[in-house]
């Protein structure tokens, strides 16, 4: 299985470890029909890697960390929204995680706490006990593109795959057009 997004070429994603983070090949053991295909890094920025590989923004997810804290206690939740959203930080994830305060995680802490770069973290591979919050508008997708927890690829997977992942919630609302 391989195809064509854009003008990116893509192929299996179980056949090319070098293009993921360690925590998403081990992941995909337990994913089907995962493509990845090689990108500059430089390039790894959803504006300008849609720009450059011809990829629509309505196909596009972004996989943001988001920590919340109550009575001392931080919990952590990627969400993945189409980039043609923004994530409802402070309404629908806060009263989802039932967090007093919710806002992006620090780079350096999303960085250390999923083994994956920055500007590349994905919803595969994340750590087991971290709910994935999935908009409702990405689970409708047919394919989407998102990070493969580096910034030298992107993986194309069905959105109805990413709402199926363990731990991923589909959530209606979850995130608020631009």
């Amino acid at each position: 299985m391989a195809g064509v997004m854009g003008s990116l070429q893509l192929e299996p994603a179980q056949s090319r470890p070098d293009l993921l983070a360690a925590p998403v090949a081990k992941a995909l053991v337990d994913v089907d029909q995962v493509l990845v295909a090689p990108i500059d890094p430089g390039l790894a920025d959803t504006a300008a890697f849609c720009d450059a590989y011809g990829v629509g923004l309505d196909v596009s997810a972004n996989c943001v960390v988001v920590a919340g804290k109550r009575d001392g206690v931080t919990k952590y939740a990627a969400c993945v929204i189409l980039a043609t959203t923004r994530a409802d930080v402070n309404g629908v994830i806060r009263r989802h995680l039932d967090v007093r305060k919710c806002s992006f995680a620090p780079m350096d802490e999303a960085v250390a706490l999923t083994g994956m770069e920055y500007g590349g973290i994905t919803p595969i591979g994340l750590p087991a006990d971290w709910p994935i919050l999935v908009d409702a508008r990405v689970a409708a997708t047919p394919q989407v593109i998102v990070g493969s927890g580096v910034r030298h690829s992107k993986i194309a997977i069905a959105g109805p795959a990413l709402g199926s992942l363990p731990g991923a919630q589909v959530i209606e609302g979850l995130a608020k057009d631009v």
